[in-house]
């Protein structure tokens, strides 16, 4: 596969999918030059470039991130930093690339006062259960890792977790939706694509369509093809959906606790979670109200006394802990994980 750098990831992957079928072992004559490493993360992870200056350009790039991670995992081995990064295939991106990845679009006015929880009953029904840990990827309710690819549909994978998990607790069968129904199918509900969306909008295209599952209706990671929703191929449906209270850790708590996966928006902007790889997440810089990435929350727990909320990612098995982030909980909204939390209703 080769990788044409410098403009934007839609037109990139067009001229990507040209390219499937070039042998790995094609190299331009600057890998000659090229430290070793580099050419073992571009063989890794089947890339190839026309030019010889793009090669450059993006060795630049990769060098910089690379030492980025290094610095950080120093920090790490003394204990200034509690979780360790590594290089992994995003490793050539522009930051505007990578932003462009992120793809969550938080809509101010989409938060509705009536559809959202009052903490006080989230709190009286979570008390009951007294749990001081919580991991829904252990009772059943989520599915595999997912890769949403070089296109903006967190948002998608994120809905789709949520809903898996309340059709699991409603009908005790797990099945994997899909997130290109929702790309396909939703425009006209204010998501856009591959260029991002808000989960309350894919919630409302599944409250009047229902979802297909991905066997029926698989992933291509691109946004540029018509809507092949089938009605009678509908295994998901969901009545309403309710916000957590915005910016509430311990009513985004209790809502796990009692309802399953949770969907959420965070700030993902930054190269220490773009190449996070392992520990408790915990950046200093993040913002809670630069909501930039959407995940699913499938629970939370404790280690050397330090709480932290265990995250399902869209990005592969190959980023962070096979796929999941674990980050800090200590209820100051950290990376505004509670800003934009909502769930479904099978």
């Amino acid at each position: 596969m080769a990788r044409v750098p410098w403009m934007d990831l839609v037109s990139r992957m067009l001229i990507l999918s040209l390219f499937v079928g070039v042998p790995l072992s094609m190299e331009v004559e600057s890998d000659e030059e090229a430290p070793s490493d580099w050419k073992l993360w571009k063989r890794a992870n089947g890339v190839d470039y026309e030019e010889e200056n793009d090669d450059h350009a993006r060795r630049d790039i990769w060098e910089k991130n690379k030492n980025l991670i290094e610095d950080n995992n120093r920090k790490y081995q003394t204990g200034t930093s509690g979780f360790t990064m590594a290089m992994n295939k995003f490793g050539d991106l522009t930051r505007l690339e990578y932003q462009h990845l992120l793809g969550a679009k938080v809509d101010p006015n989409g938060r509705k006062k009536e559809k959202t929880d009052k903490a006080e009953k989230l709190r009286y029904h979570a008390k009951k259960l007294r749990q001081t840990t919580v991991d829904y990827r252990q009772m059943g309710y989520v599915t595999e890792v997912k890769d949403q690819g070089y296109c903006g549909s967190c948002w998608a994978f994120s809905s789709t977790g949520a809903i898996e998990g309340q059709m699991f607790k409603k009908t005790g069968q797990l099945v994997s939706l899909s997130e290109q129904n929702l790309l396909d199918c939703s425009w006209s509900y204010g998501t856009y694509g591959c260029n991002g969306g808000w989960m309350s909008r894919a919630f409302d295209y599944v409250l009047n369509n229902g979802l297909q599952a991905s066997e029926t209706y698989p992933y291509t990671s691109v946004d540029t093809q018509p809507c092949f929703y089938d009605s009678n191929k509908v295994v998901a449906q969901i009545s309403d959906y309710r916000f957590i209270p915005s910016g509430d850790e311990q009513a985004l708590a209790d809502a796990l606790t009692t309802v399953g996966p949770i969907s959420v928006a965070v700030d993902a902007d930054h190269p220490s979670f773009m190449f996070y790889s392992s520990g408790i997440y915990d950046e200093p810089m993040c913002n809670p109200s630069n909501l930039s990435h959407a995940m699913l929350l499938v629970g939370y727990g404790s280690e050397g006394g330090r709480n932290y909320w265990i995250l399902k990612n869209s990005w592969g098995t190959g980023w962070g802990e096979g796929g999941y982030m674990r980050m800090i909980r200590k209820g100051s909204n950290t990376c505004g994980i509670a800003s934009y939390a909502l769930y479904p209703i099978a």
